[in-house]
């Protein structure tokens, strides 16, 4: 096969990889996310502590990330048809890329927040802030770079997920190693396709670790978490007057001498 012909199956190809990786990620963000801070509010000495609820939650998560990707989206097969209409293709594969990756990405946002000082939300509580403020002005902002940091390695999974979802006509990279570079033998195409593979994962990478990189440099600056100081900074106390002392009478002069 000559470049000619290869240049328009890769360029597809590549364009369904990352119209995968891309709505897999926002679903993932979007379920995830609440996902993991729901784990850490619910659990023993949580601020909506319940264990019922810590454990049902945990229990799915588990489940979900016990499953193979492979078999999961084969199962989920009548449930990505009943979504979108069609059980093959990229948009098909969206769905259980994102249901794969919503506990995997809960568990790491779950394991980020458990990192933050519990003396930071003792302090804002006492000084009365609520569930909310902690959450967006302790937990969410002082987890970041880690939470950052677990996003780029679940997004690096879903690359590889979306490769997977080749083998049961999702498209993508996965699909054109597959069907090209396997079946029909052709070793060129199966080479340049592994290597656009590893560009776009090196490239995330990159791209993640520079995020942790400028969210810990900007995070170290701060002596207080963001928003935070804004809630114990003191008031500002005019001075008070200091009381002048005035200066003691000089003492009189001696008598003349006679």
């Amino acid at each position: 096969m000559t470049w000619t012909e290869m240049q328009p199956l890769l360029q597809n190809a590549c364009l369904d990889t990352l119209f995968m990786v891309w709505w897999s990620t926002v679903y993932t963000i979007l379920g995830g996310l609440p996902l993991g801070i729901l784990l850490v509010l619910t659990d023993r000495g949580g601020l909506l502590q319940n264990v019922v609820v810590n454990k049902v939650v945990g229990v799915v998560v588990n489940l979900g990330r016990s499953l193979p990707f492979i078999v999961l989206m084969v199962w989920l097969i009548p449930f990505s048809r009943f979504v979108v209409g069609t059980s093959i293709g990229p948009s098909a594969a969206v769905v259980a890329l994102a249901i794969g990756a919503i506990p995997f990405f809960a568990r790491l946002v779950e394991t980020a927040l458990r990192e933050v000082d519990h003396g930071l939300v003792e302090a804002v509580q006492s000084m009365g802030g609520g569930t909310w403020t902690v959450i967006f002005k302790v937990l969410l902002p002082q987890a970041l770079p880690s939470v950052i940091a677990g996003l780029t390695t679940t997004v690096i999974a879903l690359i590889g997920y979306s490769a997977m979802a080749g083998a049961v006509g999702g498209g993508g990279l996965g699909n054109l190693a597959i069907v090209y570079g396997y079946q029909r033998s052709e070793t060129g195409l199966m080479n340049i396709t592994i290597v656009l593979l590893i560009v776009i994962v090196t490239i995330v990478q990159l791209a993640g670790d520079l995020a942790v990189r400028a969210l810990a440099r900007r995070g170290g600056r701060q002596a207080a978490p963001v928003g935070l100081r804004r809630l114990w900074a003191p008031a500002r106390v005019a001075p008070k007057p200091v009381a002048t002392v005035p200066a003691q009478a000089e003492a009189p002069e001696a008598s003349k001498a006679s």
